[in-house]
């Protein structure tokens, strides 16, 4: 019987020390990763790449903006020198030209400031099925090439309704998935997130009708009983 999967080693690239090691924290309470080291240059960050880790990095966590260099930059840098380690790029830069150029350089995740801890596993839960889906030595046919790819993005690419934001929907899913198996109304989800109630049940009626969330009545308090939402098991 085989154990479970070796963690993934991940290089944590931040300029800012407390921003790093909040990072690193985050990666030490998910299962399955493992923090290989700590970088706060660009050019630290190259050097620990080449010769300062005693084992291979399977995934740069990368700041967009350091010191000595860019993130961006970075990346062209590491992938000219031949080093394929995925990225995933944490920013709080917004300029759509940045995140086209993170796409072309092959970034798998793009992930913004300032986040919670649900959202950031969130991400790296879908790095982490992305990564063991292409670990495998071959594929069977177009539909599991697909299924791996779509590991990144779940997000529906279905236009949102008016007003709603792909960014703030990321947030409240990875907010009902860390809640689970408990659920949540929309006063609790908004006071966590600091959106009016009005604002998170749209996002959860929302989430409900695409079938990514479940709706339940909740009994056992005073006055009128309250609807509370569950991540679906099946989204």
């Amino acid at each position: 019987m085989s154990g479970p999967e070796p963690a993934l080693r991940v290089l944590v690239v931040e300029d800012e020390p407390l921003t790093a090691e909040a990072h690193a924290a985050y990666l030490g309470r998910l299962e399955g990763f493992e923090v290989a080291g700590i970088a706060h240059t660009g050019h630290e960050a190259i050097r620990l790449l080449r010769d300062g880790i005693d084992a291979p990095v399977d995934l740069i966590l990368l700041d967009v903006n350091l010191p000595d260099t860019t993130g961006i930059d970075l990346c062209r840098r590491l992938r000219a020198a031949g080093i394929e380690t995925d990225v995933i790029a944490v920013t709080a830069v917004r300029d759509a030209a940045v995140v086209r150029s993170a796409v072309s350089l092959g970034i798998v995740q793009y992930l913004i400031k300032p986040f919670g801890f649900a959202l950031f596993a969130e991400k790296l839960r879908a790095y982490r099925e992305f990564h063991d889906r292409i670990g495998a030595s071959a594929v069977t046919d177009q539909q599991e090439v697909d299924s791996t790819f779509a590991a990144l993005r779940p997000t529906s690419g279905a236009p949102l309704p008016k007003g709603l934001t792909g960014e703030t929907l990321d947030r409240i899913r990875a907010q009902l998935r860390s809640a689970a198996p408990s659920g949540l109304s929309a006063a609790e989800l908004g006071a966590q997130l600091a959106l009016s109630r009005v604002t998170a049940r749209r996002y959860l009626e929302h989430l409900t009708s695409t079938g990514a969330a479940e709706r339940a009545q909740r009994y056992g308090t005073p006055g009128r009983p309250e609807v509370e939402y569950r991540a679906s098991a099946h989204p």
